[in-house]
């Protein structure tokens, strides 16, 4: 595990949603975040529900207690809470919690997304479409509203961050919803920013290309199979794209994050930061 870099971030408290699935991006963000100093409240669905919330797209409560237990193993600070990010609701009482078990709120991470529920164009269902846009932009949309309105309260400016997608910059075939939900999350990413300068609190969002989690596995078997593909043919096809020669890592987008949480990033909102070894460029 990376050590600490960012000695600010000592005892600042953080929030990251879907941060329970095993190797995920969001378990690797806290996992950073908690090594920084942060005091790091995990959330995740809890508990697999059918085709829209399957073993490979959620964590369940107790993936998000491994989580705790392996932060706290290494020294960290953190507790878990489990909740649907589409009901306004559950996310201010996750924001509760984290100002009820820690004082405040100062970075807020919205990462938890549904990237499974691929498929052609014309079979998308409307269950499935409601289901990749509530997750991936109207709890973003809740995620930032209310971790807005505890930092604008506490009157010390903040963090919030939204996992993107190099899907948020250009189209991919059987990811129509996906694809349209992660471009209109730039753009709430980019209004936000506009609303909440002034109260010295910076929205950014990271835009990863491919990385090969549970989640990045299912989807690697998924396409190669939509394009009459070998899986090694799709990989090779795809890392054959990157200038870097390699698609990304969790600790890519954990430094990201780090980065952005930290004073190094105090002037920079509203943006959309590519982590795609050069595969996506603007």
């Amino acid at each position: 595990m990376i050590g600490p870099r960012y000695s600010e971030l000592t005892g600042k408290v953080a929030i990251v949603t879907g941060a329970g699935r095993p190797a995920g991006l969001g378990q690797a963000m806290a996992r950073r975040l908690a090594t920084e100093g942060c005091k790091v409240v995990i959330h995740d669905l809890g508990a697999v529900a059918g085709e829209t919330a399957p073993v490979h797209g959620v964590g369940t409560r107790d993936d998000l207690e491994a989580v705790v237990s392996e932060i706290r193993a290494a020294g960290g600070d953190a507790i878990s809470f489990t909740g649907d990010v589409r009901v306004e609701s559950e996310v201010e009482a996750l924001i509760a919690l984290a100002v009820r078990a820690y004082g405040g709120l100062d970075i807020m991470i919205n990462n938890a997304g549904v990237g499974y529920l691929f498929g052609p164009l014309l079979e998308m269902s409307q269950e499935k479409w409601d289901t990749v846009l509530g997750v991936n932009l109207r709890g973003c949309f809740f995620g930032i509203k209310h971790a807005a309105k505890r930092m604008i309260a506490q009157g010390r400016g903040g963090r919030i961050i939204s996992i993107a997608s190099q899907a948020a910059k250009s189209g991919f075939a059987f990811a129509a919803a996906y694809t349209a939900s992660k471009h209109g999350l730039v753009g709430l990413t980019r209004s936000a920013a506009l609303e909440l300068g002034s109260h010295g609190i910076t929205v950014n969002a990271i835009c990863p290309n491919h990385v090969t989690t549970g989640l990045g596995a299912w989807q690697n078997d998924f396409m190669s199979k939509s394009r009459g593909q070998t899986l090694e043919e799709y990989m090779h096809q795809m890392r054959s794209r990157i200038p870097l020669g390699r698609t990304g890592s969790t600790d890519d987008i954990a430094n990201a994050c780090a980065f952005l949480c930290s004073k190094d990033a105090d002037y920079i909102t509203g943006e959309a930061m590519n982590v795609s070894g050069g595969e996506e460029y603007h």
